[in-house]
């Protein structure tokens, strides 16, 4: 890695879904590396939220499951060196066995996940510069499968084969994914103790991840221009227990 320089200086970098969580943390570190930060994010209040919070921050809303919107927000940006992607309400996948499952709010949920970022990429591609990057979001459950999560392995997995098709496709603008194993943002921390501690007890490293380590991957796949086509793991090992 000795060609990679590890700031963001002069770059411009949109995270959809940079509102809270995890993209707020990416948000706030590729702001802090220099980078022009542009946030999206559904809700126009928790926009204003967070770039309030962060200097020099621009924000726009975009929804997308609504093409339009998602076009109408690369319309607006000049040009784009980044791209991440965390939009989706994975935290909110309560266990349910398939007999059980909505799938009127399954398909509302790859609307998000999947076609969602398939149109970011449609139309955010051209304004990325060569070797420029998209970053997407799976996580640990697609690789490994637990009872009652049969939805979110599955969006997953729809990811991931997203990124391998689009790293070749839209080359040289890379891919990559994150896969996150749990993280502890707000709405995490907010869960019983209890289902936190049995979900980490059996990991090499049992605890959950500080939002600014799940975000540093994001960073990661930005700064490393010769990384394309993968699935970056940050899960306390949990893809291999």
């Amino acid at each position: 890695m000795a060609s990679t320089s590890f700031t963001l200086s002069g770059k411009r970098v949109a995270i959809i879904g940079g509102a809270s969580g995890i993209g707020f943390e990416i948000a706030t570190l590729a702001s802090e590396l220099g980078g022009e930060v542009i946030i999206g994010s559904q809700r126009r209040d928790s926009v204003a939220a967070a770039v309030s919070k962060m200097a020099g921050a621009k924000g726009a809303v975009v929804d997308l499951t609504d093409e339009a919107s998602v076009a109408a927000f690369f319309a607006d940006l000049s040009s784009l060196d980044h791209l991440a992607i965390t939009a989706g309400d994975w935290e909110s996948m309560s266990p349910k066995p398939t007999a059980e499952i909505d799938l009127t709010a399954a398909r509302s949920a790859l609307d998000v996940l999947f076609w969602g970022a398939f149109a970011a990429a449609k139309h955010g591609v051209s304004k990325l510069s060569a070797g420029g990057s998209i970053t997407l979001t799976s996580g640990m459950l697609t690789r490994r499968p637990q009872k009652g999560f049969p939805l979110a392995s599955a969006m997953g997995g729809a990811v991931e084969g997203l990124v391998a098709a689009l790293a070749v496709d839209i080359a040289p603008v890379r891919v990559n994914a994150v896969s996150p194993g749990l993280t502890l943002t707000d709405v995490v921390k907010s869960m019983p103790s209890e289902f936190i501690d049995a979900a980490v007890s059996r990991l090499p490293i049992p605890r959950g991840a500080e939002p600014s380590e799940t975000a540093s991957a994001y960073i990661y796949s930005m700064l490393n221009t010769y990384i394309t086509g993968q699935v970056l793991p940050v899960d306390g090992g949990g893809s291999v227990v």
